[in-house]
């Protein structure tokens, strides 16, 4: 097991059939492209990947196989986490040497391969938008942080447990968090939680634990935080979060945005700042 780490961490990628555009408008494709060639050229290349939920857009198998395509590249681990646009049987069905994915039931495992633990949680609630943890999930998580409860861990899922302001988010969130929270405060080895779904880089203390959200590898949601404003999407830079554990530092999470972008350019020239 190395001593440090750096995992990547994308998002609602929102993957649609040859030819198709999501919401008329974004072709999603290319940008998972991108991301996944920032990821593989960035100067600390990421031991892994998470990707966060809405994998595809509307959980056809078609989709999931392009979605393959596109990961193809990855020459790291890559683990799947379900969001409320993806469908369980298909994704299992499209990734079968994704070994970790049970093979029916919910998507929710275990990863142990690095200094902090991984424990995905599966949200998804088939026709839903909003997401739940079933009592079973609930006392599979007590469970599995209750194994280790000296080794830090970090809980993957793709709804949010939390509320964000954002009108029409909020409505689609996790029906009873509280019941999450409970379990999560029994545990205080619990570094962070990351999730996707807001499309948007969002953080918050929560139960004893920092939640944060992902943006997406695509569109974002429009920052309104007018109550009377409807949710709508804007193309702001893409970006994928980086969670880098050092035995010094502890967790630390930065955003990496994706694009080409003026510099780096220093700050100094022969120890001087440059004037």
């Amino acid at each position: 097991m190395v001593a440090d780490v750096v995992i990547a961490q994308i998002s609602d990628m929102h993957i649609k059939p040859e030819g198709r555009l999501a919401y008329g408008r974004v072709d999603t494709a290319p940008y998972l492209a991108r991301a996944v060639t920032h990821i593989l050229e960035l100067p600390s290349r990421p031991n892994a990947v998470i990707a966060t939920g809405d994998l595809v857009d509307a959980g056809r198998p078609d989709e999931y196989r392009r979605l393959r395509g596109l990961l193809a590249p990855l020459t790291m681990p890559v683990y799947l986490v379900p969001g409320n646009h993806d469908d369980r049987v298909a994704l299992v069905a499209e990734f079968p040497e994704h070994h970790y994915l049970p093979r029916s039931g919910p998507l929710q495992y275990t990863i142990e391969d690095f200094p902090i633990r991984l424990v995905v949680l599966d949200t998804l609630v088939p026709g839903a938008a909003g997401g739940a943890v079933t009592s079973d999930g609930l006392a599979w998580l007590d469970r599995e942080l209750a194994r280790y409860p000296k080794h830090r861990t970090m809980i993957v899922m793709h709804h949010p447990p939390f509320r964000v302001g954002i009108n029409g988010m909020d409505s689609q969130g996790l029906a009873d968090p509280a019941a999450l929270g409970a379990v999560v405060r029994r545990h205080s080895h619990v570094e962070r939680i990351v999730c996707g779904h807001l499309h948007r880089p969002i953080q918050t203390r929560w139960n004893g634990t920092t939640v944060m959200t992902s943006p997406a590898t695509a569109h974002q949601v429009a920052l309104e935080l007018r109550p009377d404003v409807a949710v709508s999407f804007i193309m702001e830079p893409p970006a994928c979060l980086l969670h880098c554990w050092r035995q010094d530092l502890g967790l630390v999470t930065h955003t990496s945005y994706i694009g080409s972008f003026d510099g780096p350019h220093p700050f100094f020239a022969d120890g001087r700042l440059i004037d």
